[in-house]
C-alpha cells in the first residue's frame, strides 16, 4: 500500500528498536492483515528475549542521561514531535483507518489526539510542581518534589494503535523517564510508523538512544514487562481480564501500574432531554469505532415517558448509516478489526436472545464484494433488562441494549450496577437531575457527562475509570504524578536540631 511508501516503512527488516537502532529477531513474524480488505499489508519480526533484555538495558542507560535533561528541554523535543506529527497527521491517520479498521475521521482524529497531548506535555515541562509547607520546627522548611521514575512500560491495545501510546509517552517523557511500548499484535505496523517518526525527531537533538523503545509480540511480551523489575511503572490498556493479571504480577515486585481497562457505559436519556441532540450522541457512541472503543455506548437508559419515541428515531438513524471501507469518507463504520471479534459479536447476540432480549434492528455479517474481508457487521439494537448476564458485561463490537427506567434514582442504579466504571452520560435540560448525576449519590464512573455522550474524551481530563476499569488515569490534569515518585524534603538552616514533635533527646 503507498501510504507505507509515503512514510518510509520496511517492516520486513523490523520490528525491536531502541530508536534509531532496529534489532534483528529470528523468533518469528507478526502478519498484520487490513480488516478493511483481507489483504496482508505487511509483517513484523516478533521480539526475542535476548532483545527484550538488551532493550530494557538499554532504556535504563538511557535514563541515567535523558533525567537529567532540565524538563523545558524534554518538553522542546515533545514540541518538535507535535510538529512532526502534524505534517505527518494525513499519511499516519490513514495507516491507522487501513490496519485497525476505523472510519478514516476517526484515524485522523486519533492522530490530532497525539499533536494534542504533545502541546499538553511541552507546557506540563515548566509546570512539575511540588508544595512548600511550614515545618512546626523552627528554621527548617519541608517541601516536597517530584523525581521520574525510570523506564516506563506501555502495553497498549488494537482500537486505538497510536493515541494511548502517546498520551503516557509524551507525559513520561517530560517527566524524564524512558519508554519502552508494547503495542497489540493486532496492529504493528502503526507502532513502527510512529517510532520512525520519533526517531527522526531524537536523532536531530542528540536524545540518547533508549528513551524510545519499540517490543513486538502477544501475551508472552506483555508478561516479560510485567514481571520484570527493571521496569518501574506498567501502563496497561485492554480488557478487565489482561489488566488482572498485569496487575498481580507488577503488585508482586511492588511496581506501580495505570490500569484502563474495559467499560461498559450507559446513556440516561431523561423525559426532559433534548431527543434530537441525545440521538447523535448515542449513535456515534453506539457504532464509533465498530463499537470497539472502551468509551463504547453499549446501554441506553431510557425513560419509559419518551422511550417508544426515542426507540422510533434510534432505529431510523440506524436505517441510515453507512457501512464500509472506512478510508471512504461517505461511510460511517468500518469493519471489526478480525475473525475472533466476529465471532464474539455473534455470539453475544446469541445470548441476548437466549436471556430475553429482543431485537429491534438485527444485526448480523455483511456479505458482498465490498465485505470481502468477512469483517463487516450491522450494528444492532436490542430491548433487554438490566440484570442479563450479556447486559452486565463488555462486548467490543456494535451491540446496543435498551433499558426502561421511571425515576432518575432508578435510572442512575441501573447505570451504576455493571462491573465496570469507565464513561457515563446523562441527557437532561432538568438541572437537578444533571446535579444529582454528578454528585456522590450520582454516577460512579471515572468519566461522567452532561448533554454530552460517552465517547470522544479531551485530553485535558485524566481519562480512566473505576471498579474493574482499573483505577488508572491517564492524559490531562495531574495524571503526570503518576510518572513520577514524590519526594517529601526538610532542610535545617538554623544552628540547633529540635526533633519533632517536641522529642527532647538530650546527651
Amino acid at each position: 500500500m503507498d501510504i507505507l511508501h509515503t512514510l518510509r516503512i520496511k517492516p520486513m527488516n523490523q520490528g525491536s528498536s531502541t530508536g534509531s537502532v532496529w534489532l534483528k529477531d529470528e523468533a518469528g513474524m507478526i502478519e498484520s492483515f487490513s480488516p478493511v480488505d483481507g489483504q496482508l499489508i505487511a509483517a513484523v519480526h516478533v521480539t526475542e528475549q535476548l532483545t527484550y533484555d538488551a532493550i530494557v538495558k538499554k532504556a535504563k542507560e538511557a535514563f541515567t542521561e535523558w533525567r537529567m535533561w532540565p524538563a523545558p528541554k524534554r518538553g522542546e523535543i515533545v514540541r518538535q514531535l507535535g510538529m512532526a506529527l502534524r505534517s505527518k497527521k494525513e499519511f499516519l491517520g490513514s495507516l491507522v483507518s487501513y490496519e485497525m479498521g476505523k472510519s478514516l475521521q476517526e484515524g485522523l482524529g486519533e492522530v490530532q489526539e497525539m499533536i494534542d497531548i504533545c502541546d499538553f506535555a511541552v507546557g506540563l515541562s515548566r509546570q512539575l510542581y511540588g508544595l512548600t509547607m511550614h515545618s512546626e520546627r523552627p528554621q527548617h522548611r519541608m517541601y516536597e518534589q517530584w523525581h521520574p521514575m525510570g523506564v516506563v512500560g506501555i502495553i497498549s491495545s488494537f482500537n486505538f494503535p497510536v493515541a494511548v501510546w502517546s498520551w503516557n509517552a509524551a507525559i513520561a517523557w517530560v517527566c524524564g523517564n524512558t519508554c519502552i511500548w508494547k503495542p497489540s499484535d493486532k496492529t504493528p505496523l502503526c507502532s513502527i510508523a510512529v517510532q520512525q517518526i520519533v526517531t527522526e525527531i531524537f536523532e536531530k537533538n542528540n536524545v540518547p538512544e533508549g528513551v524510545s523503545c519499540l517490543i513486538q509480540g502477544g501475551k508472552e511480551a506483555g508478561e516479560w514487562m510485567s514481571h520484570d523489575e527493571r521496569i518501574a511503572l506498567i501502563s496497561a490498556t485492554g480488557s478487565t481480564k489482561m489488566g488482572k493479571a498485569v496487575s498481580s504480577a507488577v503488585a508482586a515486585r511492588l511496581g506501580k501500574t495505570i490500569l484502563e481497562l474495559g467499560g461498559n457505559n450507559a446513556i440516561i436519556i431523561s423525559k426532559d432531554a433534548d431527543l434530537d441532540m441525545a440521538l447523535i450522541g448515542c449513535v456515534f457512541g453506539a457504532v464509533g469505532t465498530a463499537g470497539q472503543r472502551c468509551t463504547t455506548t453499549r446501554r441506553l437508559i431510557i425513560h419509559e415517558s419518551i422511550y417508544e419515541q426515542f426507540k422510533l428515531k434510534l432505529i431510523n438513524a440506524y436505517g441510515q448509516i453507512r457501512i464500509g471501507n472506512p478510508l471512504d469518507s461517505a461511510n460511517h463504520v468500518g469493519p471489526l478489526i478480525d475473525q475472533q471479534a466476529v465471532q464474539l459479536y455473534l455470539h453475544a447476540i446469541e445470548q441476548c436472545k437466549a436471556q430475553g432480549g429482543k431485537f429491534i434492528v438485527e444485526g448480523g455479517v455483511l456479505t458482498g464484494k465490498e465485505y470481502a474481508s468477512g469483517c463487516y457487521v450491522q450494528p444492532c439494537i436490542a430491548e433487554a433488562e438490566p440484570h442479563m448476564p450479556v447486559v452486565q458485561q463488555e462486548t467490543f463490537a456494535p451491540i446496543l441494549y435498551l433499558i426502561r427506567y421511571n425515576t432518575i434514582d432508578e435510572a442512575i442504579a441501573i447505570q451504576n450496577n455493571v462491573p465496570q466504571g469507565l464513561s457515563s452520560a446523562i441527557m437532561t435540560l432538568n438541572m437537578r437531575e444533571a446535579e444529582q448525576f454528578l454528585s456522590h449519590a450520582g454516577s460512579d464512573c471515572g468519566i461522567a457527562n452532561v448533554n454530552i455522550g460517552t465517547s470522544g474524551a479531551e485530553i485535558g481530563g485524566a481519562f480512566g475509570g473505576e471498579k474493574e476499569t482499573g483505577g488508572g488515569r491517564e492524559s490531562g490534569s495531574d495524571a503526570w504524578k503518576a510518572y513520577m515518585r514524590r519526594q517529601t524534603n526538610t532542610i535545617n538552616w538554623g544552628n540547633r536540631l529540635p526533633l519533632a514533635q517536641g522529642i527532647q533527646f538530650n546527651f
